[in-house]
């Protein structure tokens, strides 16, 4: 299995087990995310309490619905970002990523972040902002959004920003 972890922080942001698809060259990830139904299982194991004398207490647990990508990965929401907040962060980041590469890496990066940036400028209002569990402050941003007419999320991630791990 893989794990792609923030370049910065070292948080676990993605697997394998969620497929990516590279837009503006490999600078960005899209992953698609799914609402999941996370919490009480009912298990019928044949047993009848009222036949037994006993009531049938049912089961305690919570049902919640969850994100898969969010929850696997422990990742926390942010406050949405305005456009001079987010040039701020895109700035410091690009800079911090930035000396973080190597070689063509570096190059491919400072090429296609630009229209990365713009590309997401242009969404900025319909974005949800995650970062790692670690909620470091210049770890990289993990972007969620609806596709028109979608139920789940599609999640972007900075392609570059991520380092591959066997597990």
């Amino acid at each position: 299995m893989l794990v792609y972890q923030d370049l910065l922080t070292g948080d676990e942001l993605l697997s394998d087990s969620f497929p990516y698809k590279e837009i503006h060259n490999g600078a960005l990830w899209e992953v698609e995310g799914k609402w999941v139904v996370k919490g009480a299982v009912d298990f019928d194991i044949g047993a009848n309490p009222s036949a037994e004398g006993g009531e049938d207490e049912g089961v305690d647990d919570q049902v919640v619905k969850v994100v898969d990508i969010v929850d696997t990965f422990r990742l926390q929401e942010q406050p949405p970002f305005d456009k001079k907040q987010f040039v701020t962060y895109m700035k410091r980041y690009i800079k911090l990523l930035t000396g973080k590469l190597e070689g063509e890496q570096q190059e491919e990066f400072k090429k296609n972040i630009e229209a990365a940036t713009k590309f997401l400028l242009s969404m900025l209002k319909d974005l949800q902002f995650f970062v790692g569990e670690s909620m470091h402050d210049d770890g990289s941003l993990v972007f969620a959004y609806y596709k028109d007419g979608a139920t789940d999320p599609t999640f972007l991630y900075f392609g570059h920003g991520l380092k591959e791990i066997k597990c």
